[in-house]
């Protein structure tokens, strides 16, 4: 398996992908399926009895070692419903809440859309803006760059586009090249999801946008690690997801476009690498995160924080990562 990744819960060693028995593949189904799940798994679940096995060897190209760390209470005050932390040294698991529960993802989609797109190659390959992207970005009211049909952008560009400013509009240029299609590119998606393990992960769309229904783009915080460390071992993927802003000067053959990162957590948080941040009404905010401090490397996921602001998910990420970074190496 490329990216191995077991659970070791009580001494029962489980694939860290699997959810509630009876959950369907098909679209929706498993989020619907898995309410149940996700009440059993609501716990915080502790790191004395949860490790993470995630092989880093297939996704940084380093084996997981060094010391474990004593884990002493639990991080305070987080808002969000589901998520997790884990040393992306060693794979131990911090925390943890609702670890294998469904729920939908939004924006952190896109990080599958770019990790396809770099397994296929050809980053300075151009494409031109399709011409149904302005009623595509129109009928689901968006996030757009604006992005105007018929001009051209390198993969490199779009990619930078797409994940720094979470637009759709890039996303849906990448995926309709790349499929070709969005029918087939989605199925490209679920089928590096397979790969990687990820069997509580189900794509119905490039960009996370809500269709067919609210709940039929869904994963769970224990794959959205895998997916994280997947493509942040991608220095190109690295380097995007960790700037705070992208100016693409006009050129013969497209406007100018400046964008900001959508994910607040990169300008609050001391040592914020990325990743990637999202927000729908069903998914609430929405946060996938990595960040360096003396060292350590944590890495992350919140889903369902409140849509009290912006800034929701990226505030319960800095309570998680604060207090994991306290954390002490046992023994």
């Amino acid at each position: 398996m490329r990216l191995a990744a077991r659970l070791t819960i009580a001494g029962l060693a489980v694939t860290v992908g699997a959810v509630a028995a009876g959950c369907s593949a098909a679209p929706g189904l498993a989020y619907a399926h898995g309410a149940a799940a996700a009440k059993r798994a609501a716990d915080p679940v502790s790191s004395s009895q949860v490790v993470i096995a995630m092989v880093p060897a297939s996704a940084r190209g380093k084996t997981a070692s060094g010391p474990m760390l004593a884990v002493a209470g639990a991080p305070q005050g987080v808002k969000a419903k589901e998520g997790v932390l884990v040393d992306a040294a060693t794979g131990q698991v911090l925390w943890a809440q609702g670890l294998t529960a469904p729920r939908p993802i939004a924006s952190i989609t896109k990080v599958m859309t770019a990790l396809v797109i770099l397994r296929a190659g050809g980053l300075n390959r151009e494409l031109a803006v399709p011409g149904a992207v302005t009623g595509y970005v129109a009928r689901y009211s968006a996030n757009a760059a604006g992005l105007i049909p018929g001009q051209r952008f390198t993969v490199d560009e779009l990619l930078r586009i797409m994940l720094i400013v979470s637009a759709a509009d890039a996303a849906y240029t990448l995926a309709s090249a790349y499929g070709p299609g969005l029918p087939a590119f989605v199925a490209k998606m679920n089928a590096e999801a397979a790969a990687l393990g990820l069997t509580g992960t189900h794509f119905t769309s490039p960009d996370g946008l809500p269709y067919p229904t609210e709940t039929s783009t869904y994963s769970t915080p224990a794959n959205l690690v895998i997916l994280g460390e997947a493509a942040m071992a991608y220095p190109e993927f690295r380097s995007i997801v960790a700037r705070r802003s992208y100016n693409l000067p006009k050129t013969s053959t497209h406007s100018a476009v400046s964008v900001t990162n959508s994910d607040s957590l990169i300008y609050t948080y001391r040592g914020a690498v990325g990743i990637k941040d999202g927000f729908t009404d069903a998914a609430g905010h929405t946060l996938l995160f990595e960040a360096v401090r003396n060292g350590r490397t944590l890495i992350g996921v919140v889903l369902g924080s409140p849509p009290t602001g912006f800034t929701a998910a990226a505030q319960d990420a800095a309570k998680v990562l604060t207090w994991g970074f306290t954390l002490k190496q046992s023994g």
